[in-house]
């Protein structure tokens, strides 16, 4: 994209399209120690007070920097690779990161070892890029002190509370509110699929595992519904728009929210999946169209639950895994209480929280 001048016009071009820029745009993006706070970058002034008569008494343009001086006597030097930026639609850094379709083949994914100063670490850069990339990360040696995995989410953003609490032990318990805690296989499915946010982060912390069987299982949602586009577009596109009620009932609430299978971007990319059938509530349509959306759901299911997607691992004591909830579903297979106890704790972060994260670690590592 480049930035272009006519006479006191300034102009973007991306070689498909040139617009002009409005110059109370610039207006309300100029900089300097008396318009933006330096350590903030917020703004010093309400752009809602300026007049709307703004314009451009005089602009130059070098490699770097567009140098504008306004009618209202406010002169700035703005960042050419910064107003590019903002034309983009496209978080430039996390859409950079191009997601990696895996199957049941994927091997050699690299794990990370927590130390000493890792939240601050270029190492935590790195595992966020592969976060991002893959799904999921796993993390070794994370201590299993008690609840642990509450200091290591916050060390990335902020926990997301819900009705399971700040944090959630996964075992095999009496009188279970969800199937999570007992020891039964738990099929590939998408966590809390019936709350509106979805809660996009899963973290689950072994604390102890000594148990045979008990096998953590991942599937990536993205990979299955690009497979599906493309061999059974019919089913993928009534997947998309066929809204199915996801409900959670326990005795002190009732969570319930609508959405699609496979929900997309505005420009029809892949935004997330949901994916939980003892929670979905399809709702009542034309028969035609209800036969082919329970053949688009069987079909998705027979992928999901697949070995050609699945992969399965043992996570040991003290081994953490982050998992991209929109996109990933996870499972496991069951286990024998009586040999011993499997044991995790989990909680959840939001998108805003690794984003916030990862921005800041590229900025500090100049990346």
């Amino acid at each position: 994209m480049k930035i272009e001048l006519v006479e006191n016009k300034v102009y973007f071009n991306n070689g498909s399209e040139k617009k002009e820029i409005h110059p109370f745009w610039l207006r309300e993006r100029v900089n300097g120690e008396e318009h933006l706070d330096k350590g903030t970058q917020q703004r010093l002034f309400d752009p809602t007070f300026l007049s709307n008569d703004v314009s451009i008494n005089k602009v130059n343009l070098n490699e770097k920097y567009l140098e504008v001086n306004f009618n209202d006597g406010v002169n700035s030097k703005l960042e050419i690779d910064k107003i590019a930026s903002e034309f983009s639609k496209e978080d430039i850094v996390i859409r950079s990161i191009e997601k990696t379709k895996w199957d049941s083949t994927l091997k050699n994914i690299k794990n990370f070892e927590y130390q000493e100063n890792f939240y601050e670490s270029k190492e935590m850069h790195d595992l966020l890029v592969s976060f991002y990339k893959y799904g999921f990360v796993i993390v070794k040696n994370i201590p299993t002190s008690k609840n642990y995995i509450v200091e290591f989410a916050n060390s990335i953003g902020s926990v997301r509370r819900t009705n399971f609490g700040e944090y959630f032990d996964v075992k095999s318990k009496p009188d279970p509110n969800d199937l999570a805690y007992t020891s039964l296989a738990l099929a590939p499915h998408t966590d809390n699929p019936y709350r509106n946010p979805v809660p996009c982060i899963q973290l689950l912390h072994c604390i102890e595992s000594n148990v045979s069987g008990g096998l953590s299982t991942l599937v990536d949602g993205y990979t299955v519904t690009e497979d599906l586009k493309n061999d059974y577009p019919e089913f993928y596109k009534i997947l998309t728009e066929v809204k199915v009620r996801f409900r959670f009932i326990d005795k002190e609430v009732i969570l319930e929210t609508i959405s699609p299978l496979i929900e997309l971007n505005e420009d029809k990319s892949f935004k997330q999946v949901r994916f939980s059938p003892r929670l979905d509530y399809v709702p009542i349509l034309e028969k035609e169209k209800l036969d082919l959306y329970y053949k688009a759901r069987k079909k998705i299911s027979e992928m999901y639950n697949s070995d050609k997607y699945r992969i399965e691992f043992k996570l040991e004591p003290k081994d953490l895994i982050m998992m991209d909830n929109h996109r990933l579903l996870h499972g496991r297979t069951s286990y024998e209480t009586k040999e011993g106890e499997r044991f995790l704790q989990g909680c959840y972060i939001d998108f805003d929280s690794t984003e916030g994260k990862l921005r800041h670690l590229k900025r500090k590592f100049n990346l």
